[in-house]
């Protein structure tokens, strides 16, 4: 059974349908590539896909042990690379709410972070640049 449809709509424009949730995302080339630009690119949806990951599993590994990242944010930035055109590399700043997180707690979503299945299921030869931001 198929997770999700997705339509060529022209234009280098994409229509997916998330089945179960009937969610529409729509995507457009990137101006870059001949595209207009007016949403997300496929490669910003790989990109987007690795940080919303590392911040879900964060997030079950941090209920799991009693605490919470609520309002846990990423910054993500994506680098291309030519020939072939392809994501070459993926930075991700994680900034976290001020809470005294202790040094356990810290490891512990750090170790989640880097085992979310987005991460697992990446290239080794994609760098994946990750930062984490704790405030006091």
């Amino acid at each position: 059974m198929p997770t999700i449809e997705t339509i060529y709509l022209g234009q280098l424009r994409t229509q997916a349908r998330h089945l179960q949730s009937n969610k529409i995302i729509i995507t457009d080339a990137p101006t870059d590539n001949q595209g207009k630009g007016e949403a997300f690119s496929p490669t910003d949806l790989l990109a987007t896909a690795l940080g919303s990951c590392m911040l879900t599993i964060m997030g079950i590994a941090a209920r799991a042990h009693g605490f919470n990242i609520e309002g846990t944010r990423a910054e993500i930035t994506k680098i291309m690379a030519s020939h072939p055109r392809r994501v070459s590399e993926i930075i991700i700043h994680i900034f976290f709410p001020p809470h005294k997180f202790s040094s356990k707690e810290k490891k512990l979503i750090e170790n989640a972070a880097y085992n979310c299945p987005v991460y697992l299921s990446l290239h080794q030869d994609l760098k994946k640049n990750i930062h984490f931001h704790f405030e006091s």
